[in-house]
């Protein structure tokens, strides 16, 4: 984003250090929450009781949905725009909040390093958010990994009898990418260790408990959604669940404390809501819908974020978590860059920042075909465009008249160097809309009654515009299965690369007439929804070759090595 100062433009963790913080009270007070009914968890951070969900007010209250183009490896900036935005609409006066996913540590350890904003517009405390915050992340790794383990008793005790399941699907995970996990066997050293059988881990925001977490409507839905997960099946191929296994009231108590959204502030003092983190490309890529409840129910405009491209994160938002929880945006904001866009028009990732006209205009269909999704689905859209010091008035003119063209909003944002002052322009566009054109209601991309088969093929087609889908033979079997076991009526959330509307992350732009391959289908009863597992998507990452953890460190009492 653009520097206006010839000094050196300072680290988001300097931004972070330097602000002035209010305490967390006080930012509850500013939006009608008593400081005496908060659970504090420090200063500047807590959960906030479910009590204060307000369904009326929520039906007044304006909710943007952000998603993004086909993103670079870098991103594109969608958390920072989400911030920004709920920034600007302050600025110019209105009541806003902004809802977001909490940082899973394998990327921040990984990838990237950090994933609550940048530059002047963050969610803060930074480092606390990005790290192990208020315990979310390993109360739903501890209560998935509670029911593995009273699952492998419930083996052990039942070895040689009728009881004993014939295969066990439940997995255990670990908020770290660790590959050697992905598939391991567990009970080795005598009988005494348990029974030998092949395991393996997920990353912990791939786990269902986190899914059905994000996507429940208080303590008994969360309950109720913890007993119908699917753990195995017996002898008589029979799916057996939590329930059956008697201890969904155990794993709730687990999960009590982190059912509460969990309150922090911007660094301009904005209301934030941090709250869950499945991710886009292998679940459904949302923060909790009691987040963004508790949020319309305070505000008066909320922004929140689905993650990776619109193919991804927003499809998945609109069709599963809108579904389900009843929430409708009144508009979304597709982000974009120009480096995106070049890449997606052929430049290599080491060339993206340096002016180059002809490959912005031979990636603009990648912008093309997220506007068209969205536009399909209902949505009002504004392009919100990131802009750095390396872009040209000329690259800036010709995605100006591009959106017009396309009849949806342009708007520049400024937001990572200038906070809500940056985003103003953003923020007054997407209020005009909102006024004067908001999005209609949702048009799902598949009906809940169609067969698990035509969802599939129904997202694959009209939203990655794929010629065909072809299912392997254990997948096949399963969409038999899954049908006579009643789930049909699930929706679908397919996992695959973030890099490509194809299940290839090479084919970039906006491929056409390419097959998708589901090599596998996962039953998330408890979350209620069909995994389709497309092209080689893991749901363990494993770290590249300079992980972000070699430039972590501690200085001073200061965390260096988070952005």
């Amino acid at each position: 984003m653009s520097e206006t100062a010839t000094k050196p433009f300072p680290s988001d963790i300097e931004i972070s250090r330097t602000t002035v913080l209010k305490p967390i009270s006080q930012i509850a007070e500013n939006i009608g929450i008593d400081p005496e009914d908060i659970i504090p968890y420090g200063k500047y951070k807590a959960k906030v009781p479910l009590s204060y969900i307000n369904e009326e007010k929520i039906k007044k209250s304006n909710l943007i949905l952000i998603t993004a183009i086909t993103p670079n490896k870098a991103g594109v900036g969608k958390t920072v725009t989400s911030v920004a935005l709920s920034l600007g609409l302050n600025f110019v006066g209105k009541k806003a909040a902004v809802a977001l996913r909490e940082p899973s540590l394998g990327p921040c350890f990984g990838m990237k390093g950090g994933a609550a904003g940048g530059g002047y517009s963050q969610v803060l405390p930074m480092e606390d958010i990005n790290l192990h915050f208020t315990g979310d992340f390993h109360a739903i790794t501890c209560a998935n990994n509670m029911i593995a383990a009273l699952l492998d008793n419930y083996q052990y005790q039942n070895r040689h009898t009728p009881k004993a399941l014939e295969r066990i699907v439940w997995r255990r995970v670990a908020d770290v990418n660790d590959r050697s996990l992905r598939s391991i066997v567990t009970g080795l050293g005598g009988s005494a260790n348990g029974i030998p059988t092949e395991a393996g881990f997920d990353i912990t925001p791939a786990s269902e408990i986190m899914a059905l977490f994000c996507l429940a409507s208080d303590a008994d839905d969360l309950q109720a959604r913890i007993e119908r997960i699917v753990l195995g099946y017996t002898v008589e191929k029979k799916p057996f669940t939590v329930k059956d296994l008697g201890v969904a009231e155990a794993i709730t108590v687990l999960l009590k404390d982190a059912l509460l959204p969990n309150l922090v502030q911007t660094t301009e003092q904005t209301t934030a809501f941090v709250h869950g983190g499945p991710f886009a490309n292998i679940a459904h890529g949302c923060n909790t819908v009691l987040a963004t409840k508790m949020a319309l129910s305070c505000c008066d405009y909320v922004v929140t974020e689905s993650g990776f491209g619109s193919d991804l994160g927003a499809e998945k938002f609109l069709d599963i978590k809108c579904r389900l929880s009843g929430l409708r945006p009144k508009a979304t904001v597709i982000v974009v860059t120009s480096g995106a866009l070049k890449l997606h028009g052929g430049v290599v990732a080491a060339e993206i920042n340096k002016p180059n006209m002809e490959a912005l205009i031979a990636g603009i269909p990648n912008l093309q075909r997220h506007i068209q999704n969205m536009k399909n689905f209902g949505q009002s859209v504004v392009v919100s465009f990131n802009k750095f010091k390396h872009d040209t008035p000329d690259e800036i003119d010709f995605l100006t008249h591009f959106c017009e063209k396309e009849g949806v909003v342009f708007a520049i944002n400024n937001g990572f160097t200038k906070g809500g002052e940056g985003a103003a322009d953003l923020a007054q566009k997407v209020i005009n809309v909102i006024e004067n054109n908001p999005s209609k209601d949702i048009n799902f991309t598949y009906d809940l009654e169609d067969h698990i088969k035509t969802k599939i093929e129904k997202i694959a087609t009209k939203i990655y515009r794929a010629k065909e889908v072809i299912f392997n033979g254990g997948a096949f079997a399963k969409l038999k299965q899954f049908e006579a076991n009643g789930w049909g009526h699930l929706p679908v959330c397919i996992a695959k690369t973030q890099y490509s509307f194809s299940d290839d992350e090479k084919k970039v732009n906006a491929p056409e007439g390419f097959t998708i391959n589901i090599r596998d289908l996962v039953i998330n009863a408890g979350a209620g929804f069909i995994v389709a597992v497309a092209g080689e998507i893991m749901r363990m990452p494993g770290l590249p070759k300079d992980p972000q953890a070699m430039h972590i460190k501690l200085v001073d009492g200061n965390i260096e090595g988070l952005s």
